[in-house]
């Protein structure tokens, strides 16, 4: 009789396990990473690659920061991976928070300590020689005219016209922040790191007088307590990714995507048989 309560309990427990351990599945729900992805995929999310997430406290509201430890997976996440995680905004205002159901699915462009660049539409990064992405939409995007882009689409983080002028087409070089490294500010960069360091200190960081200052003190110099990462949708012309929104928390990544498992169309009932179990790279 005890075996087979054990064994039941086995059974009953096994799902939860390999959800949280070791894959998860999630649905498509857009077209931002066509055509690596179509909406209406069915992804599998491999949690052992970069380790998996475990909550400390299982309080999600909102404004309640997220509290976790990562197992040691096999490898950490690389460049052209493509990879679920938490949105950086999660309730969509101007800071980094965390929101349990709110995931995107992008591909990484840019890891801890790199610097990344975006020339003429193209993905560029220092510690990567090989394409990054899907080559024909950046082609695309770089042989398409401003006054084709609306302006909502074309302009980029930080979005400060008058002093860095950034767009989706051309923006960069940048540092994706690594954890240790030390920075020195200043009144141009500091728009692009204000995000995380507000997420990592709590306290406000702010430019006036001709000085920064964090809290109710001055900084001239910050180190970096986390690692983050810059991730993009292969269709660069229609993805709400890090050239909108700016870095993501190692702490907000959940996984890997593998494969399809099943494909049917998100807007009707037309299956997709080629894609499935498809390996995505």
């Amino acid at each position: 009789m005890k075996k087979v309560f054990f064994i039941a309990v086995i059974i009953l427990l096994a799902p939860y396990f390999i959800r949280i351990f070791i894959c998860d599945q999630f649905v498509v729900p857009s077209d931002s990473m066509q055509p690596t992805l179509m909406t209406g995929d069915r992804i599998l999310v491999n949690k052992l690659i970069a380790g998996p997430r475990i909550y400390k406290k299982f309080d999600f509201a909102k404004d309640i920061p997220l509290r976790s430890f990562r197992i040691p997976g096999i490898r950490p996440v690389r460049v052209n991976d493509v990879v679920v995680f938490n949105a950086p905004r999660g309730y969509d205002r101007d800071n980094i928070e965390f929101r349990i159901n709110y995931v995107y699915a992008k591909r990484c462009i840019g890891t801890p300590g790199d610097s990344v660049t975006i020339r003429n539409g193209y993905f560029h990064n220092n510690r990567y020689a090989g394409p990054i992405g899907v080559q024909e939409l950046q082609r695309q995007l770089s042989e398409t005219p401003d006054s084709l882009l609306d302006s909502n689409i074309l302009r980029a983080f930080p979005f400060d016209d008058a002093r860095l002028g950034w767009t989706i087409r051309n923006m960069g070089p940048f540092y994706v922040p690594r954890a240790g490294v030390r920075i020195e500010l200043d009144s141009m960069n500091y728009l692009l790191y204000r995000q995380v360091i507000e997420y990592e200190t709590g306290l406000g960081l702010k430019y006036g007088g001709g000085r920064l200052s964090l809290g109710s003190e001055a900084v001239g110099e910050y180190t970096f307590c986390k690692n983050y990462y810059f991730f993009c949708g292969d269709n660069v012309f229609n993805s709400k990714d890090c050239r909108y929104l700016g870095f993501v928390p190692e702490e907000f990544i959940i996984g890997v995507v593998r494969r399809i498992t099943y494909s049917r169309d998100y807007f009707g009932d037309n299956c997709r048989p080629g894609r499935w179990w498809k390996r995505v790279e």
